[in-house]
């Protein structure tokens, strides 16, 4: 299974629940990976704790190769298998950012490699479920990953401005299903930073649902414990195994999954 997890408004936790849900994944006993397609590169610091070196190979390369294929035929290191990069965590792998992605975009968009991203996890074996990070805007890199996807998580953090966006960022996800992907669906909308004390935050959730969006029942309360999470590199479930929060990420996790 793939999911993308896709916002076009940044600071809604994109990487965050992207990191969480694959950590829980792993510790299941499920073979994830985390690809982050982001050029912040926020989920590869979250998994792997430093930056990763100019030697290393990340989803920049593999698009990078792309390009060069293109002219020179078959490469045997063009694949996304080249790439991936185990964390410190059982059954939990990722395929880093790099800055080099921005400078690419250009390139990629002109030459129509959209469809690059799919092409390679068709070709992708040995994964369980794949998570898919994409930077806060609708661009090459947030398109291919919803071309390449099965469903699509939202994040949404109760603010007004985030709700004015929804519609227009669920018409989004509906064009890029009926040109390019038609299996794709959105999996729900996951309501995180939720203050349940708080009127407005209540207030805003109530009408998504009472307008018939897919609001998902496992919601996200507001914690310090993310910040450190990410601070000392380990997703909720290694970090703080007891808490609340990680607890309330198991209900989401189980939620998609059915459970």
């Amino acid at each position: 299974m793939r999911r993308v997890i896709f916002n076009q408004k940044g600071g809604v936790g994109k990487s965050t629940i992207t990191c969480n849900l694959a950590a829980i994944s792993a510790v299941e006993g499920k073979r994830t990976l985390v690809i982050d397609l982001d050029v912040q590169g926020n989920s590869t610091q979250y998994l792997l704790g430093g930056k990763v070196s100019d030697s290393d190979r990340t989803i920049a390369h593999y698009f990078k190769d792309c390009l060069s294929l293109s002219l020179f035929g078959n490469n045997n290191n063009s694949g996304l298998e080249n790439a991936i990069h185990e964390t410190p965590f059982p059954n939990l792998y990722v395929i880093p950012s790099h800055p080099d992605l921005e400078p690419l975009q250009g390139r990629l968009e002109s030459r129509f490699k959209i469809f690059k991203l799919k092409e390679g996890l068709d070709n992708l074996r040995g994964f369980d479920s794949i998570y898919i990070d994409t930077p806060p805007i609708l661009n090459f890199y947030s398109q291919s990953a919803l071309i390449a996807a099965d469903k699509c998580l939202i994040p949404f953090d109760c603010d007004t401005f985030s709700r004015e966006s929804l519609l227009t960022l669920m018409q989004t996800i509906s064009e890029v299903k009926a040109d390019h992907n038609q299996n794709l669906t959105i999996e729900g909308i996951v309501v995180n930073q939720f203050q349940k004390q708080a009127n407005l935050p209540r207030q805003l959730v109530d009408q998504l649902i009472a307008e018939g969006l897919p609001v998902l029942s496992a919601m996200i309360s507001p914690s310090v414990k993310v910040r450190e999470s990410h601070s000392q590199a380990q997703p909720l479930v290694h970090y703080v195994p007891n808490h609340k929060l990680t607890d309330e990420y198991r209900a989401l996790h189980a939620e998609i999954h059915g459970g």
